[in-house]
């Protein structure tokens, strides 16, 4: 799945359950790599989306993460639970 545009608390919600959606359907990367804003709001919608996929028996790696959130990540302690693949940008 492709994540595209901004990502924060203003439109975390819509773009949470569309990467749910994606997730059930079978998607196995979240490729972050065309993402243009982000807050820790996307830092929490990745972990819902790497457990949603855990539920269903399926591991998801992260492809293509932002500088930004790789420092949200390390700032809160939890980059080594993310399942990185690619290059950071």
């Amino acid at each position: 799945m492709l994540v595209v545009g901004a990502v924060t608390l203003k439109n975390v919600t819509e773009v949470l359950d569309e990467g749910l959606a994606e997730v059930r359907g079978g998607a196995s990367v979240i490729d972050l790599g065309e993402v243009s804003e982000l807050d820790s709001s996307l830092l929490a919608a990745t972990f819902a989306w790497l457990r949603e996929g855990r539920s269903g028996g399926r591991d998801l790696t992260v492809a293509n993460l932002p500088k930004g959130l790789e420092t949200l990540a390390q700032l809160y302690g939890v980059q080594e639970l993310l399942p990185v693949s690619g290059s950071s940008q």
